[in-house]
């Protein structure tokens, strides 16, 4: 991996998801950068570290870029940029619904002697488990008396800071996705400076906000290149082999398999690229509605065409001989990653509602004044 990191950097294939905003990126579009990340997601298990653009670090690089101080930039973003240390975002709780993150139990307490106490359980910890995993950027409660969305702060806490375990690594469909993983974490008094502290005290949901924008459409551009190649694969098999007398790629069930997977592929990347194209052009928080539509719609169109790749491979589809069985693994995941469904479906509908209804009052008004 090491090798292919250097080579990738000679190329200035490197921390391509920073876009022209940021001094420390390659100077990209998000709408350019889809491009080359569907092309990393063929390999996802190489490609994007290979070329420094790994989840979680891509989005905790971004809250350092955008929100860090220069001591947090300076001791933390530069080893990450570097792809000298990776890290991981701890979020995810196992005692509460952590679709709703106000439901988030961990503590952020200051100390007597000054910086805050943490104390908490986390779970599904993507990255904790990798042996060069030096940070976790990690969110809980540091105020129960301040306003619903206003009690969470995000606070940087060093791995090796004394009360940090990483209980187990947690299997995903059987797989471990060693070396990083998906682990339980345990935070037990746990003590961080103040200037760990992101952005301010009650500031949470701004942070990860700001954070998971862009990681949704990420993990998209990455899963087209996962159903690109699962298309490939299932395109190959089906002229390999025979049945009933003929090729399967002559019975007409598998040429309409074929026929919906690239329609729906094709369908699939408009959604991207339209919600990155929103991104670079309005922002991230005026792209809400395309991006959630990408981000239900990709993973279930992926699945749809694994599954179908899945069944033309017969037996060997569910093995570990092609990456079709680990990639429905890790999609079917995507689904509850990042917001599940239910949870973008909501917003999708709420933001058309209030899209409606000010195209309406916007009408309304245009009609009033031309009577007048």
């Amino acid at each position: 991996m090491e090798r292919l990191k250097e080579r990738a950097r000679t190329l200035g294939l490197w921390n391509l998801f920073l876009t022209k905003e940021y001094a420390e990126g390659a100077g990209l579009s998000n709408y350019e950068y889809a491009v080359l990340c569907e092309i990393m997601g063929r390999s996802p298990a190489i490609a994007p570290e290979a070329c420094n653009c790994s989840a979680p670090d891509t989005g905790n690089m971004e809250v350092f870029a955008k929100y860090g101080t220069p001591e947090q930039k300076k001791r933390w973003l530069q080893p990450l940029l570097e792809g000298k240390i990776r890290s991981a975002f701890a979020m995810t709780e196992p005692d509460v619904a952590s679709s709703d993150a106000t439901n988030i139990c961990t503590r952020i307490e200051r100390s007597s002697r000054g910086g805050y106490v943490v104390n908490g359980r986390k779970w599904w910890i993507s990255g904790a488990g990798h042996p060069n995993c030096a940070v976790f950027i990690t969110m809980g409660k540091s105020d129960l008396s301040a306003k619903k969305h206003s009690q969470q702060s995000i606070i940087v806490v060093p791995a090796d800071a004394p009360g940090v375990k990483v209980v187990r690594p947690l299997t995903v469909f059987g797989y471990d996705d060693a070396p990083h993983g998906h682990c339980e974490v345990v935070f037990e008094n746990v003590w961080v400076p103040e200037e760990n502290l992101i952005l301010g005290e009650g500031r949470g949901f701004e942070v990860i906000q700001g954070r998971l924008g862009p990681g949704r459409i990420h993990h998209c551009m990455r899963s087209l290149g996962m159903g690109e190649r699962a298309m490939e694969l299932m395109v190959q098999r089906v002229q390999s082999r025979s049945t009933f007398g003929r090729k399967i790629s002559e019975h007409g069930v598998v040429l309409d398999f074929i026929a919906k997977s690239r329609m729906d592929l094709e369908a699939a990347r408009m959604l991207v690229l339209r919600a990155a194209d929103m991104i670079d052009k309005v922002g991230a928080k005026n792209a809400l509605k395309e991006i959630a539509m990408a981000k239900v719609m990709v993973p279930n169109i992926v699945l749809a065409v694994l599954d179908r790749a899945i069944q033309m491979f017969g037996a060997g589809g569910v093995g570990q001989d092609t990456p079709l069985a680990e990639f429905w693994a890790g999609m079917r995941t995507l689904r509850i990653a990042d917001g599940p469904d239910e949870v973008h479906t909501r917003q999708i509908a709420q933001l058309e509602i209030r899209q409606q209804n000010a195209r309406l009052e916007a009408r309304k008004q245009t009609l009033s004044s031309a009577r007048l």
